[in-house]
């Protein structure tokens, strides 16, 4: 089964991709899950959610706890178990730039050795200012999505996302899809999938 993780901060355009990249398989006659992280449709996912949409630091501390649970509850569920050619993990690693300067580090480390890591890794960016731009388009924001908040974040999130594929999404969606294909068909070619 391949994995394919798209990561970033809000706003980049991950689920949109997600969905760009689960047709690019399904046109191949594979079968694809996405799952976007948090989820609705568990209890942690939930959670994790409404603590994002409150404010201080319990509130923090809870979308954090739950948002990793949701995720290892994905990951128990999909793939575990595959039943899928391909699986689409949004919102997977780069949590953990949400935490405290002083936990970053430290927490990715311990959480790419716990979960699946894959060579289809995509870490979507933008500016924060065209991120504060596209959050303004939404009905509810959470509490990370400040500029002041989305600069930390997103220093912090480049600096753990060596390896991963950077896609420039400050683009339209077709030429930062194209960027995310071009990728996808080159590790396909070497991987034989």
């Amino acid at each position: 089964m391949r994995l394919i993780i798209v990561d970033g901060l809000d706003g980049v355009g991950k689920d949109t991709h997600a969905q760009l990249i689960k047709q690019h398989y399904e046109k191949k006659g594979e079968k694809v899950i996405v799952r976007s992280h948090p989820e609705s449709d568990n209890f942690y996912g939930r959670t994790a959610k409404k603590a994002l949409l409150g404010k201080g630091k319990i509130n923090q501390l809870k979308a954090s706890v739950f948002y990793a649970i949701d995720v290892m509850y994905s990951l128990r569920r999909y793939y575990r178990k595959p039943t899928c050619d391909t699986l689409v993990m949004v919102r997977y690693l780069m949590g953990t730039a949400y935490l405290p300067r002083p936990l970053t580090k430290t927490g990715y480390r311990f959480f790419e050795k716990l979960v699946p890591i894959s060579q289809y890794m995509f870490f979507l960016d933008a500016t924060p200012e065209e991120l504060v731009e596209r959050i303004k388009q939404r009905s509810e924001t959470e509490m990370f999505e400040t500029q002041e908040e989305f600069l930390k974040i997103r220093t912090k999130a480049l600096e753990l996302a060596k390896g991963w594929h950077i896609i420039n999404t400050g683009q339209s969606i077709e030429e930062t899809y194209s960027a995310i294909e071009k990728i996808l068909n080159e590790l396909d070619n070497v991987t034989g999938s």
